[in-house]
């Protein structure tokens, strides 16, 4: 009853702005063969029900010649709603939406999006597990709609399908094929680059899509957005170049959103004529130019040029030669310098000539490991969602997971615990080799005789090649592999010269601890990255879980130290892979869903206007200090049912942000004779009072003051 009074009003908002309807488009309202101007259905996609299993069901929509229905972002309209009548147990996911399509006016404008002729909807329900083989069952659902061609109204349906019930797994109906191509579903971008920028103060994003879905003579590609973001009805200008589509985005004046991501479907005709789609959730970058970022550039290349001038460039390639010279001074690398290059000394008698080959040998070495790890990186890169990685410090994931990487290194220099000390036994067995192979091997293990040591600067170069193109990275692990072997090759070629280096002492441990802090420092800069990309539960999430990672990190360094009985490193290893776990579980960043609650700024005069609209508007008193505020939040909007109830009811969501002091709300507050939060309130239409409910709140609290 309330989904139709809802499109009953949005009827007659949108109804307001349309011209009266002229008798011949009176007369199309029962054009569809006697029936009426959408024909509703259920169908299966499979053939029957497992117990505890999954089926999947489509909603069936067929439109009378020019009469069209909306996508979940309709522009000017209403999505299609399911409300599902299923049997006790049962589940019902979100409704699958096919690639829609501009919806235009006789003039030629835009005014929304959505589906023509025949269109089938998805949904995938979920069985309970004490189903009878043998037995059928009947799924059931009323659907709702809005229908316009010159004229708009509302539309619905009860609709249903009945399956059997088989021990066995289902198997997909003849009809499933038609269904995700009847129109086809959006797909993954898979291996291709997607980007999106804009600059500071633009009107518009710039999309980049490489390669290029389509030709230059094709038509022209249309991106529909899964928020207000992008403003629906205006024209998106799209250009190819370098083998890249570069698409402008015109970004609407109403939103009032953080802007930080573009999500939604960028639609296309291929070769074949068929219309398909690519599913886009990227972070929007800033850029000086956003018109630049559609130049045809591979992500990774756009990154590198962006960091690069030639003189940024050098910069970067000094500081990692300099980060190889000071692996060198690390307690597990230092005292081995001299006894090396004695080595060599002893393996080539006193031919000054020979012990400088085997210094370059070993070089060579050295530069080999590096290029193996730089390889390394870029096939992990090409197999990664996105080839190329550019953009990747836009991305929370990305972010979360270097700045725990960072954090266990940091600790590990500390004194914490340290990297694999059997490690250093290698360098024993290497000394026996013999020739200029001998010195070359030695080279290649020479950077995994240090990793107890060199990790931890490893892991910021790592990091920062991961910012780059393929080509740059390489260059940056040759700076740091002519760093670590810049002091083998001079000590071969003067090896007199081993006399003057300071003596291996508790300096060097000194040394090492204190350069954990600019690694402190540098996951202090990442959590800050991170605030500006997570929301305030997601940021609280991501610092509980280094806290874990932190535990994890010294269950090993307590209980898993050389020395210590097996018992104890068995509970060391565990504790730490455990503690581990739970801090990637609970704090890696998870994208924001289309069907997430977005929450606008509290005021007074945001109620009097959502009132006003005949909207409910639901209003959440909170602070970041308030412990059960947060509680509350996580429990109850973390259902997918209260989600699901406040987007179908397009309930006005508003927050009073009470961290800081501020007179409005706590004048606010003391309205209803308050002074702390937690304190949330329901207002309904035509309800001058709001209903106040308690201070610890459950899915099923929520959902009944809505009803």
């Amino acid at each position: 009853m309330v989904s139709r009074f809802r499109l009953v009003f949005a009827l007659v908002v949108v109804s307001g702005f349309l011209p009266v309807a002229s008798a011949p488009a009176f007369a199309s309202l029962f054009s569809f063969g006697g029936s009426q101007q959408v024909r509703a259905s259920l169908v299966a996609l499979d053939e029957s029900v497992q117990p505890g299993g999954t089926v999947t069901v489509a909603f069936k929509l067929e439109h009378a010649p020019r009469w069209h229905t909306y996508w979940i972002n309709a522009g000017t309209g209403l999505p299609t709603t399911i409300a599902w009548e299923l049997p006790e147990g049962w589940r019902a996911g979100e409704i699958q939406w096919p690639v829609p399509s501009p919806i235009k006016d006789h003039q030629g404008n835009i005014t929304g999006n959505g589906y023509d002729d025949v269109v089938y909807l998805p949904v995938t329900l979920t069985a309970p597990a004490n189903l009878a083989p043998g037995t059928t069952i009947t799924l059931k659902g009323r659907a709702d709609w809005l229908m316009c061609a010159d004229v708009c109204e509302p539309g619905g349906a009860d609709v249903s399908v009945t399956l059997p019930v088989l021990a066995a797994a289902p198997k997909p109906s003849a009809l499933r094929a038609k269904v995700f191509a009847t129109p086809p579903m959006p797909e993954k971008t898979g291996s291709a680059r997607v980007t999106a920028s804009r600059a500071p103060g633009a009107k518009s994003v710039t999309l980049v899509f490489s390669p290029s879905p389509v030709s230059a003579n094709d038509a022209a590609p249309h991106f529909f957005g899964l928020d207000a973001l992008i403003q629906y009805d205006q024209a998106q200008s799209a250009k190819i170049e370098n083998g890249a589509l570069s698409l402008t985005l015109p970004v609407s004046d109403s939103y009032d959103g953080d802007g930080r991501r573009l999500a939604g479907v960028l639609a296309f005709t291929d070769a074949k004529d068929v219309w398909r789609g690519y599913d886009i959730d990227v972070v929007i970058g800033d850029s000086d130019d956003a018109a630049g970022a559609g130049a045809g550039k591979s992500s990774a290349t756009t990154a590198g040029a962006s960091a690069g001038s030639a003189g940024e460039i050098a910069g970067t390639l000094l500081l990692a030669f300099v980060g190889g010279l000071i692996l060198n001074l690390m307690p597990c690398v230092f005292p081995v310098l001299g006894i090396k290059i004695l080595g060599f000394v002893n393996q080539a008698g006193a031919s000054r000539r020979k012990v400088t080959l085997h210094g370059i040998a070993f070089t060579v070495g050295v530069l080999v490991s590096f290029w193996a790890l730089a390889g390394l990186l870029a096939v992990l890169r090409a197999g990664g969602e996105q080839l190329g990685w550019g953009f990747q410090l836009q991305s929370p994931v990305f972010v979360f997971a270097l700045a725990a990487l960072l954090l266990i290194f940091a600790m590990s220099m500390s004194g914490v615990f340290e990297f694999g000390l059997s490690a250093t036994s290698v360098g024993g067995g290497l000394q026996t080799k013999g020739g200029y192979a001998g010195s070359f091997f030695t080279g290649v293990l020479a950077t995994v005789v240090a990793t107890p040591c060199s990790a931890p600067f490893l892991a910021p170069a790592l990091g920062a090649a991961l910012a780059m193109s393929t080509g740059e990275s390489f260059f940056v692990f040759t700076a740091i592999a002519l760093g670590l072997s810049t002091p083998y090759l001079l000590l071969s070629i003067f090896p007199g010269a081993v006399k003057v280096l300071p003596r291996p002492g508790a300096w060097m441990e000194t040394f090492k601890q204190a350069m954990a802090f600019p690694l402190y420092a540098t996951v202090g800069y990442l959590v800050w990255v991170l605030a500006g990309q997570l929301s305030e539960n997601g940021l609280l999430m991501a610092l509980f879980a280094f806290v874990l990672v932190a535990l994890g990190v010294w269950f090993y360094g307590r209980y898993a130290a050389p020395g210590n009985s097996s018992r104890r490193k068995t509970i060391g290893i565990a504790g730490a892979l455990v503690c581990l776990l739970l801090g990637g579980l609970l704090g890696w960043p998870r994208a924001a869903a289309p069907t997430d609650i977005v929450w606008e700024k509290w005021s007074p005069a945001a109620v009097a206007s959502a009132q006003t609209s005949g909207k409910t508007v639901y209003v959440d008193f909170t602070a970041r200090w308030c412990a059960t505020c947060q509680a509350n939040k996580k429990l109850v909007f973390s259902s997918d049912e209260v989600n699901r109830v406040f987007r179908n009811k397009n309930i006005v969501a508003l927050k009073a942000d009470w961290t800081n002091k501020d007179a409005q709300i706590t004048a606010e507050l003391a309205k209803f004779g308050r002074s702390a939060v937690p304190f949330n309130l329901v207002y309904k239409p035509g309800e001058p009072e709001p209903v106040v409910l308690p201070e610890l709140l459950t899915p099923g609290i929520v959902l009944d003051a809505l009803k």
